[in-house]
This record gives C-alpha cells, structure tokens and sequence, in this order.
C-alpha cells in the first residue's frame, strides 16, 4: 500500500506539467475537482450511499479537503508558476515530515522515537543531495512566492495530524464510507477555486487528446487512488510514519521525469534516493510498544 501510494502520489507532479500549458492553476484545481466530485456523487446515488453526515462532519471534512487538496496543491503549483525553482520548493516541502514529527505529540499524542528522529534527518539529508544541484537562485521570485511552499508542507502537516487525530479519538470522518468522505473534500475544494478560477481565468482550458488523458490521471489517479490510501494509511499508522513517505518523492519524481520527459537522472539523484531510502526504513522500522507508536498494519 505504502509503494503504491508513493508512485501514484508522485506521478501527480507529471500530471501538472502536462495539463498546466494549457489550463490556469485555479482552473486546474476548480475542474479537477469538479469532476472529482461529480464522480463520486454518481457513485454515491448509485450504491445508494449519498447521505449528509452532520455539520460538524461535514465541516471537519471540508477542512481537511481544503488544507490537503487544496491549500497543497496550489501552494506547490503558484510557486512554480511564479520562478521558484522546483528544487528549492522540494526542499521546502520535505521538511513536512519534521514537521509532523514535531507536532505530532502536541495534536495526536503519539511520540516520536531518536530511533526515527534519526531516520528524518537522513532521509531529509538524501532529498537535499538529490535537489540543492539543481537549485537555481536566478529566478526572480518574490518573497511571497518562496514563503508558499512553507505553507503547503504546513498544510498536508496539518491536514495528517487532524485527521490521525480524529482517528485515534474514534471522531473520524473516515467512519463513513471512503468515498462519501472524500466527495465533501472535493466539492469544498471545486466551490472554493471557483471563484478566483472564473474571476482571474474565466475557467479557460484548451483541451487536447494529451490534456484530457492528464486530466483524467490528475482526478482518478491522484485526487481519487493516491489521497484515499493516505487516508487509509493514516488510520492504520501514525503520521510521522506516512509523513516520512513523502521523503520519496523528489528522488522518485526526478526518475519520473526522466521516464516522461527524458530529464536527466545525475549521480546525485541517485545517491539521494539510496540515502532517502535508508531514512525512510528507519522511520517504517516496527516499534516497541515503549515507543509509544501503534504498531504497523
């Protein structure tokens, strides 16, 4: 579960260079998940599982879907779009993991182990091999744009550890159906970007066969397949343990876009994937029950 989460979670960052060319960011967010949830709610009337879950639920799950889905993706996204260089925002946006571990006494009450404090740092140490090479400062980026990336490690940071949260105190909205929870998260992100997607881009696209084939992956596999096993994951497993996954996802990437775009793959991406790889096994390891973790499904 874990691997595939990685490979589909990552293959989102392909998805975007695709459709991006030919669609705004706000566009992007508002029509991917419109479709997100117009899918789902055909789904949802057709197993008979539509159903309002309160307006506490509702509202937890509107929060969880703007803070994971949407304040995440369009924070990683209007940076690139405004010059700062994708190594500098993968940088930023792997300290997500330390993060998690930071905070997650504080919000989950689960600790973290030196065991797995140590596993973080290596695996932060492999993503800033594999990225600071290509880190371009002559960019022309404003203040505000490098602060955006801060904001979307915080914001999937935030998003894990509420929902563990909800979890560990039996709150979760994950009690209902997957589905049912992630149609309210993507029909409070589509509502949302609505409003700038049609003030500042009139909801413009220009669709081609390239486009809808992204588009389509960017929705069904991304915003579907990869955020449901996250959800998934966390209920299973604390979430410093999925946060460290996310360690794999600048190496792992890279190896993407050399597989979609011919990028090139240097000594240093590949040794940055061994080293991430290495902390991420720390952090995985099962622990003692004296470690204070749940242990590993």
């Amino acid at each position: 579960m874990a691997l595939a989460f990685v490979l589909l979670w990552n293959s989102g960052f392909i998805g975007a260079e695709f459709v991006l060319p030919y669609i705004g960011v706000f566009s992007l967010m508002f029509w991917r998940y419109s479709l997100l949830a117009l899918l789902l709610v055909l789904f949802l009337m057709l197993r008979n599982r539509l159903r309002w879950p309160g307006v506490a639920t509702a509202m937890f799950e509107s929060a969880i879907g703007l803070l994971a889905h949407g304040a995440w993706l369009a924070c990683v996204i209007i940076a690139l779009e405004r010059g700062v260089p994708a190594g500098i925002v993968a940088l930023v946006v792997a300290l997500q993991p330390m993060a998690t571990g930071a905070l997650s006494g504080l919000l989950t009450g689960e600790s973290v182990s030196w065991r797995r404090w140590i596993g973080l740092l290596v695996a932060f140490a492999g993503v800033a091999l594999a990225v600071t090479a290509r880190v371009d400062t002559s960019d022309g980026a404003s203040i505000v744009a490098y602060l955006l990336p801060f904001g979307a490690a915080l914001s999937i940071t935030l998003a894990s550890l509420l929902e563990r949260r909800a979890t560990l105190r039996d709150e979760s909205p994950s009690r209902m159906p997957m589905t049912l929870a992630l149609f309210y998260q993507a029909l409070a992100t589509a509502m949302v970007f609505a409003v700038p997607a049609f003030a500042l881009e009139g909801f413009h696209a220009e669709p081609n066969p390239a486009f809808i084939a992204a588009m389509a992956w960017l929705v069904v596999g991304v915003s579907l397949a990869a955020y449901a096993l996250m959800w998934m994951l966390i209920e299973r497993t604390d979430a410093t343990r999925v946060a460290s996954l996310f360690y794999l996802g600048p190496p792992v990437t890279m190896l993407m876009s050399w597989l979609a775009f011919g990028d090139t793959v240097t000594s240093n991406d590949l040794a940055g994937l061994g080293i991430v790889a290495c902390g991420v096994a720390l952090v995985q390891t099962r622990q003692r029950p004296t470690d204070g973790m749940a242990p590993e499904a």
